[in-house]
């Protein structure tokens, strides 16, 4: 099969199931970034993210063939790395986790460094709220705002029903609104 930039991940998959490492080389690729940064919120440990990226594209390789096509390849991919990090977690004997989302503070404006320095501290804010959060709320967040993915994707992720999803992201967007709301009273 004949490779190029347009294929998509379900193609890639099958093309992987073939054996084809040109295909696992593409998906790695298009995928390495966005996963990257899902392990790091959650682990905040880039060795430990970078080890079990690895090993989550290499179950992905291995898995393609079973890939049955009920969700996104990429909601599959990520409940692929979200089970890799509780299966971490469970061998460090860690029942909690503390996360830090660095991508909130990405790319301020450096034309008006008010504005930027605002950003920063905003951004700052947030980070301290969303560690505020329990472990699932701070899930539902980062997947719903930084992942993007929608309710039904993260529920296949967290093998939890879209109603839960949707409860812990109301409650944790109130949780974190008091969270912001508290910081900006004390600043």
């Amino acid at each position: 099969m004949a490779l190029s930039e347009q294929d998509t991940d379900e193609q890639l998959l099958l093309a992987m199931a073939g054996g084809e490492m040109e295909a696992m080389s593409a998906f790695y690729r298009r995928h390495e970034t966005r996963l990257y940064r899902y392990l790091m919120a959650k682990l905040n440990d880039s060795f430990v993210a970078a080890d079990l990226l690895n090993e989550v594209m290499l179950e992905v390789w291995r898995s393609a063939a079973r890939f049955a096509g009920r969700s996104k390849v990429t909601t599959w991919m990520f409940g692929i790395a979200h089970n890799k990090v509780l299966t971490h977690w469970r061998k460090l004997g860690v029942r909690e986790f503390i996360e830090v989302d660095d991508t909130l503070a990405d790319e301020t404006p450096t034309a008006d460094l008010e504005q930027a320095l605002s950003a920063v501290k905003d951004a700052e804010r947030v980070r301290a709220g969303m560690q505020t959060l329990s472990p699932p709320h701070r899930e539902v967040l980062h997947l719903v705002f930084f992942e993007e993915l929608d309710y039904a994707e993260i529920g296949r992720i967290l093998s939890i029903p879209e109603g839960t999803v949707k409860s812990r992201v109301y409650h944790a967007k109130n949780l974190l609104k008091k969270q912001l709301a508290r910081a900006m009273r004390s600043s």
